[in-house]
């Protein structure tokens, strides 16, 4: 009796040692009370890190978000290393496209001593002004941005001098024409069509004069006599969705006023009509100077 019994404890030994060497935990560790297999571990696991249900239904056991950090650093650096660049992509800008200053005047009128901008400085930077710095930049061998940092500003006081009064504020572009006889008595603006420009007379004496843009042949500039209706500084085209600084109404909606595209691209637009100026400075001072009921004379 006692050799039987201890030869049937020497089995149960030896069965639990060859458990314990294979690992068999999967009960303990499974989700499910009766299926606790040795083979059953191996198949629900494979399914966790896709985040799919193990075999009795339920969610995958916490082991499945091991795999997780393995994801997490190839995410990181695949963003990180085009980031910084774009915040220190070459020198600040000094002055660019669409400012509108002083400054920018004297950078024009530089750039027309040295041949690279071939009109009369308006303050505002455009595509020519961009086209002209493009020019020097390149004469200079730095990079062609049109644009203006500190090194290309640098550059270009250094190869031109101070611009005078006549220089920066120059009459007009493009000359004068002989003023129409309507012009020659009282406060006129006489705009010409031929020559392209404006001359605020009073008596027949040249007061100022500036370079102007008229409306295309299927939106025309009306031509005659005609007075200034009423002034509006800062005005907005409802017709045309465009703004209006500095309007000066002489006929229904056809006006005297600033123009930001006629100061970038010159005469390669045209207006809906209206007499468009393009220097902004000098129209400020018109503004100011005319009053309701000035005479407006346009004509060829």
């Amino acid at each position: 009796m006692k050799r039987s019994s201890s030869v049937i404890r020497r089995a149960v030994l030896a069965a639990a040692s060859v458990a314990l060497a294979a690992g068999c935990t999967a009960q303990a560790a499974g989700s499910g009370g009766g299926s606790g297999s040795p083979t059953s571990a191996p198949t629900t696991a494979a399914p966790a890190p896709t985040g799919a249900p193990t075999e009795d239904g339920k969610p995958p056991s916490p082991s499945a978000s091991t795999a997780t950090p393995t994801d997490a650093p190839t995410e990181t650096p695949s963003g990180s290393p085009s980031e910084p660049p774009s915040e220190t992509s070459g020198p600040k800008a000094l002055m660019g496209d669409g400012d509108e200053s002083e400054q920018v005047r004297e950078l024009q009128a530089r750039l027309r001593q040295l041949g690279y901008f071939d009109r009369a400085p308006t303050g505002f930077y455009g595509t020519m002004t961009a086209g002209s710095v493009k020019a020097f930049q390149k004469k200079q061998g730095l990079p062609r941005t049109g644009s203006v940092d500190e090194t290309t500003w640098q550059r270009l006081l250094g190869a031109s001098r101070k611009p005078t009064a006549d220089e920066l504020k120059p009459s007009t572009t493009n000359e004068l024409d002989t003023p129409d006889a309507r012009c020659m008595t009282g406060r006129v603006l006489c705009i010409s069509k031929e020559s392209r420009t404006l001359a605020w007379m009073i008596d027949g004496k040249v007061v100022s004069s500036m370079d102007v843009r008229f409306g295309s042949e299927n939106t025309p500039t009306r031509e005659g006599t005609f007075a200034v209706e009423r002034k509006v500084r800062q005005d907005w085209s409802r017709l045309y969705h465009t703004p209006m600084p500095l309007s000066m109404y002489f006929s229904r909606g056809q006006a005297v006023h600033y123009s930001s595209d006629f100061a970038a691209r010159g005469y390669n637009g045209a207006s809906h009509g209206c007499v468009n100026v393009r220097d902004r400075a000098k129209l400020t001072t018109l503004f100011d100077q005319v009053k309701v009921g000035d005479k407006v004379v346009v004509h060829w």
